[in-house]
């Protein structure tokens, strides 16, 4: 009986889950991960070999150690923060960290027109620029041949059809249809392409004017070319290229023009030089020419200063008059407060581009009502005077900033501690001592990291000055700046965006320069409002 009463009692245990059930919840999640990561595996080895391909070593070494990082992250058991962090910290680095790297390397470049490839395509593009029609070289009958994406010329000479591309000298082909005009009309292993369709085509157009097929092994011998799609004739160079010597020799001239690694250029001894240069390093000359140049350093010191002017004066007035507004449509006295209020921020509500251009079609010198309606149809030229465009710059960005502020203003004075007022009335304050000593500096501690950010924005705001007044009126001189132009309208004239003589280093020389300033600037103003944190 003892030994009965010793035996111990089993807890029940709960039933195992069944292997199947198991693999169908964790083997479920983990297949999905695998096709995910495979998917993007395959992204990342086109990405690969693309610049493989580019021979683009630092997007393709920036590749592997992304992609390879990915999959050790996702596959691995101890890396969970890192799941949810990798894809944010990757975009990061593309879309902000690499677009500053790449910023500051071109601004220690001379990359632009005329610089915009290495020295071999400069060496090609410059023989292709000089190509002339070689005297006495019959016209030929010509089509245009096509196998996939490559296009290529068939030419007739002498009953013998030819085919060549870009890449593959001419070489006869058998088994040719030519028509009466001796135009190959059947080519074997290629597909002819019609006129109606070259006709139809631009892009195609485009494609075939620029084809040139090389005669022969020889460059010298020159290339076939077709202005018209039907015919063509035989193209040699003015110019001969020594690879050797690194020179390049006018061949009706004589002149030599010497590789100047210096500064990308090929160069003369009388100091002429090609058209075509290559990009190369130039150290801090972009920096030094913006102060520098004689064209460009007064319009940029003029440019500057009215960029400091244009984003103060934004900030004080459209912080001033949302203040006053948001001061005035606070007091409970005021009936239909909620309907004015509606009222006055309408501006805010349209896009800003948009205003822009509805406000230079009114101040139209000739047909804006400004004019018509309230100056009695006088001739004033707001966007063509240099002061006069200032000022209306800066009206109509105040009609489009102030309903901002009153947004902001209006929330900060209803969240002011209505105890101190009540207490400052008491104490027999007036409202402008109760608005000097009390609201403002209460308001300050709120609206002042915003006024900030509001001057870096103004700082840069290119909508504005582009739709009102594209920077105009311009400088005298051939700057290609104006009057109203800060600092990025200037930068996004000199980079070649809006068309003409691009200088991509010296914008991004500028760009860096610009946010040094308003990092510089920002940083001392946070650190100022910190100070009233202690009211």
């Amino acid at each position: 009986m003892a030994h009965d009463d010793a035996v111990a009692v089993k807890e029940p245990q709960a039933p195992k889950e069944s292997h199947a059930r198991r693999w169908s919840g964790l083997g479920g999640g983990f297949i999905a991960k695998l096709l995910l990561m495979a998917l993007v595996n395959a992204l990342a080895l086109t990405i690969i070999m693309s610049a493989w391909n580019a021979e683009a070593w630092a997007i393709l070494t920036l590749s592997i150690v992304l992609i390879v990082a990915a999959d050790i992250i996702y596959f691995a058991k101890r890396t969970l923060p890192l799941k949810y962090l990798y894809p944010g910290l990757v975009f990061l680095a593309i879309f902000q960290l690499f677009t500053l790297a790449y910023t500051g390397y071109v601004a220690f470049t001379n990359y632009g027109t005329g610089h915009a490839g290495s020295q071999q395509q400069a060496v090609e593009a410059t023989l292709i620029q000089n190509e002339r029609r070689v005297d006495g070289t019959p016209t030929v009958p010509l089509s245009i041949v096509r196998d996939g994406d490559t296009l290529g010329f068939a030419v007739t000479q002498d009953g013998i059809v030819s085919v060549g591309t870009e890449d593959d000298v001419l070489e006869p082909v058998g088994g040719a249809v030519v028509d009466a005009n001796g135009r190959a009309t059947e080519v074997p292993g290629w597909e002819v392409v019609s006129q109606n369709e070259l006709f139809s085509d631009q892009d195609l157009q485009q494609a075939v004017i620029d084809l040139r097929v090389p005669v022969s092994d020889e460059a010298e011998d020159g290339s076939m070319r077709t202005r018209d799609g039907s015919s063509g004739a035989v193209y040699q160079s003015s110019i001969e290229w020594d690879d050797e010597a690194q020179t390049f020799t006018d061949k009706e001239t004589g002149t030599v023009y010497y590789a100047d690694q210096e500064t990308g250029n090929f160069v003369a001894d009388d100091g002429s030089r090609l058209p075509t240069g290559w990009s190369v390093t130039v150290g801090f000359d972009n920096f030094v020419r913006a102060v520098t140049d004689q064209n460009l350093a007064g319009p940029l010191l003029k440019v500057t200063l009215w960029t400091f002017a244009f984003a103060v004066l934004t900030v004080l007035t459209s912080f001033g008059l949302g203040l006053l507004f948001a001061l005035i449509y606070n007091d409970d006295r005021i009936r239909g407060r909620k309907w004015m209020r509606t009222v006055f921020i309408l501006p805010y509500a349209f896009p800003a581009f948009m205003s822009a251009l509805l406000w230079r079609g009114m101040l139209n010198r000739e047909f804006g009502i400004i004019n018509d309606w309230f100056f009695f149809g006088a001739d004033i030229n707001w966007l063509g005077d240099p002061l006069l465009a200032k000022l209306a710059i800066l009206w109509v960005n105040l009609w489009l900033s102030y309903p901002y502020w009153f947004l902001v203003c209006t929330g900060a004075l209803q969240a002011l501690p209505s105890e101190t007022m009540e207490a400052s009335r008491m104490d027999g304050a007036g409202r402008w001592r109760q608005f000097r000593s009390i609201t403002l500096p209460l308001l300050m501690v709120s609206t002042a990291p915003l006024a900030i950010s509001s001057f870096a924005f103004n700082f840069n705001n290119f909508t504005i000055i582009y739709m009102l007044t594209e920077g105009g009126p311009p400088f005298p001189g051939t700057s290609g700046l104006g009057s109203t132009d800060i600092l990025i309208s200037a930068i996004y004239n000199i980079s070649g965006v809006s068309g003409g003589s691009a200088d991509y280093g010296l914008a991004s020389a500028l760009s860096i320069i610009v946010f040094i300033v308003v990092g510089i600037i920002s940083a001392i103003a946070f650190r100022q409002t910190r100070k009233l944190e202690e009211i």
